[in-house]
């Protein structure tokens, strides 16, 4: 076997997944390109495992520990992503900022005398997610 062949094909997977990790605003399509890279390091690792002809296959060994961090990686990887979903209401990785900047542009200015009108005086003074949930109980 060429070592030429598969070590190209890594090269495509990992550059494919290098654009993707960096070109993708969907957080689950970054994780799949992050996959697609760790794949692509798999397949050197097993390429040059072969070529080698190593006697304890150290390469193959590798690559299973790798797959079974690459498993363990897309799992919490996706939990983290299905928790962000629900408290934001989207995946995208622009939008998602520290919790900080985005209840600093939700508050109300101090000098406008509309917006302070439109607001009853129990949530004028309650924190910004506060005045949500009193909203949303009947």
């Amino acid at each position: 076997m060429h070592l030429a062949y598969p070590a190209v094909l890594a090269v495509l997977l990992f550059c494919t997944g290098l654009y993707g990790a960096l070109a993708r605003r969907n957080a689950i399509l970054v994780l799949m390109s992050v996959e697609l890279m760790l794949n692509a390091v798999n397949l050197n690792l097993v390429a040059f495992d072969v070529w080698l002809r190593d006697a304890l296959h150290s390469g193959q060994a590798l690559t299973l520990f790798t797959i079974a961090i690459a498993a363990a990686e897309i799992g919490i990887g996706l939990a983290i992503v299905l928790a962000v979903y629900r408290n934001r209401g989207s995946s995208d990785i622009d939008r998602l900022r520290d919790t900080a900047e985005t209840d600093e542009a939700e508050t109300v200015p101090a000098g406008d005398d509309e917006r302070d009108a439109e607001v009853p005086e129990d949530q004028a003074t309650a924190p910004a997610g506060k005045a949500k949930k009193a909203e949303a109980t009947p």
